[in-house]
């Protein structure tokens, strides 16, 4: 079934398909690697095939039985454009999202590339929000623009999350919010605190929503610790921002 979500961003999450393959940086220490694996062991259902890609066509379904309007966090534990998921398996998710206009769906891929194409001929489901993440300058800067060459798409997001470096100045045409965050876990990598309140700056210049999600295993004082306080202040401030069009 859907699962509530610890994820500050969202309210549920839902996984009509698992596991993955890694890509860029950003993948290095995956978080849905390691709890298929761990889910796997537990003898979870759906997990058979740990972080192997697998398609689960028995929780296509699973948001049509909720009634109460929420917000969807799709594949938490895969990419919905993975090179391996066929369009027609993703017609079937955005059919699931045409069914449900009292859901919001939040669709984030790091295969930008496969965007532009899939929807060229294919107008998004109005409830769907669809973003990509941008971790650095080489991999997740270009991601940007194949999400911007994205048409009729209600809201656009990036998700800077582990941001890994100072990604400079990014173009924010069409993007209506900006999630920012640094790594976790006992390998995490350090983010400096300048870095997001660049992408905060720009942020406010351009109008964008801007929500900061955590610091992850490093604080803005630049030191390793297992749990940081304030963990989601930025520059003295909760930055919990959402775009207008929020569901």
């Amino acid at each position: 079934m859907a699962t509530e979500s610890k994820i500050e961003w969202t309210e549920q999450t839902w996984n009509p398909v698992t596991g993955c393959t890694k890509i860029s940086p950003g993948c290095k220490y995956c978080y849905a690697e390691k709890m298929s694996h761990r889910l796997q062991a537990m003898g979870a259902s759906g997990y058979e095939n740990a972080f192997e890609l697998t398609l689960q066509p028995q929780r296509l379904n699973q948001p049509l039985g909720r009634k109460k309007a929420t917000t969807y966090f799709v594949n938490s534990m895969s990419d919905l454009f993975h090179e391996n998921v066929p369009d027609s398996y993703i017609e079937k998710v955005l059919s699931v999202m045409e069914q449900t206009p009292q859901h919001t769906y939040q669709v984030l891929t790091k295969r930008a590339d496969r965007l532009p194409l899939f929807f060229c001929n294919k107008k998004a489901p109005g409830n769907m929000w669809l973003g990509v993440s941008v971790e650095d300058k080489e991999y997740g800067i270009p991601r940007i623009k194949q999400l911007q060459a994205v048409k009729n798409v209600k809201i656009k997001f990036l998700s800077v999350e582990p941001l890994l470096e100072d990604i400079g100045i990014i173009n924010l045409d069409e993007i209506d919010w900006v999630i920012v965050g640094g790594e976790s876990g006992k390998n995490a990598r350090p983010m400096k605190e300048q870095w997001a309140i660049s992408i905060r700056n720009q942020c406010e210049a351009a109008n964008v929503a801007f929500f900061f999600k955590q610091w992850g295993g490093w604080g803005a004082d630049g030191k390793k610790r297992a749990k940081i306080e304030n963990g989601r202040i930025l520059d003295g401030k909760l930055w919990d921002n959402y775009p207008d069009a929020r569901i």
